[in-house]
């Protein structure tokens, strides 16, 4: 697994060194999010659905990156089936465009469940391949919402390392509580990851999302020398629960309920936000495939 690793490692210096990615990677304007969550089971998907929606409303371009390996949540919240994934775009069957879905919500899907695992370990060809493909993208999206599996195994954290922009999601729970600080310190202290973004999800009330943003925050300071950036939050609701169990979007079957005026103003919240300057589209295929990808220690 070592060899493995060092011959990642030089291959992708390879390709920048020749300057092949600064050639092909050339958007600035895309925002990159990962959502993600120490614990499964918050609702991480179904708020990176649902806010891809919020977003679609006002004219912006959204493309959903479905990391979440073997799980597929994003194919039964939209009641869709994908016939093809990244998997196949990696073995040259398919083109990047042919895979993408476009849902009758109006955000377009990167299906990849199948075949992420290889995407930390690709031969050079494969690489250049993914690269000249992913580069078709430039500037068609104003942001990519990448739906990273939970935890912290080397996937989550290898897509947590290529967003421009990370989003945790956090539910009132111990065990969650708990899991999002470990994943924050993993990619904190291994990685130089200094800045997150917290959504409270499944909360009774607002005064209660600030509370546990608050205690979060402290301890992160604290222990880690991170800074949190309040999002915001996302009420607990049955319209929410029925929404999913119909395979709809909430904002959309119950757009007044109060789960969908939380996700509208986490929209809100987020177009507010400027992007850090030297993000884009670029350094996300940098960090995906090139000299500012780097492999996690689990990995090697």
């Amino acid at each position: 697994m070592l060899k493995e690793a060092k011959e990642y490692v030089r291959d992708t210096n390879r390709l920048f060194e020749s300057g092949y990615l600064r050639k092909v990677a050339k958007g600035e304007n895309t925002r990159v999010l990962s959502i993600t969550s120490g614990k499964g089971g918050v609702g991480k998907t179904n708020i990176a659905t649902n806010l891809a929606c919020a977003l679609v409303e006002i004219g912006k371009k959204v493309l959903v990156f479905d990391a979440d390996l073997g799980l597929a949540n994003i194919d039964i919240i939209l009641g869709i089936t994908p016939e093809y994934t990244i998997e196949h775009v990696i073995k040259g069957k398919k083109r990047l465009s042919d895979i993408i879905v476009k849902t009758e919500e109006g955000i377009h899907i990167l299906p990849s469940s199948s075949g992420i695992e290889e995407l930390t370990n690709l031969s050079l060809f494969q690489k250049k391949r993914l690269i000249e493909e992913f580069s078709l993208l430039n500037d068609t999206y104003d942001f990519i919402i990448i739906d990273t599996p939970a935890g912290i195994s080397s996937n989550v954290i290898y897509f947590n390392l290529a967003a421009n922009e990370i989003i945790n999601i956090v539910e009132p729970d111990p065990t969650s509580f708990t899991d999002a600080y470990a994943l924050m310190k993993v990619l904190s202290i291994k990685y130089g990851i200094k800045e997150f973004n917290i959504v409270l999800n499944c909360v009774d009330s607002e005064g209660q999302a600030r509370s546990l943003f608050q205690k979060l925050s402290m301890i992160c300071e604290r222990f880690l020398e991170v800074k949190l950036n309040y999002l915001g939050y996302v009420f607990k609701d049955k319209k929410l629960v029925d929404a999913v169990r119909k395979q709809r979007p909430v904002i959309l079957l119950y757009p007044y309920s109060k789960s969908s005026r939380c996700i509208y103003n986490l929209r809100d919240r987020l177009c507010s936000i400027e992007p850090a300057k030297g993000a884009g589209f670029k350094r996300f295929l940098n960090r995906l495939f090139g000299k500012g990808g780097r492999i996690p220690n689990e990995e090697i």
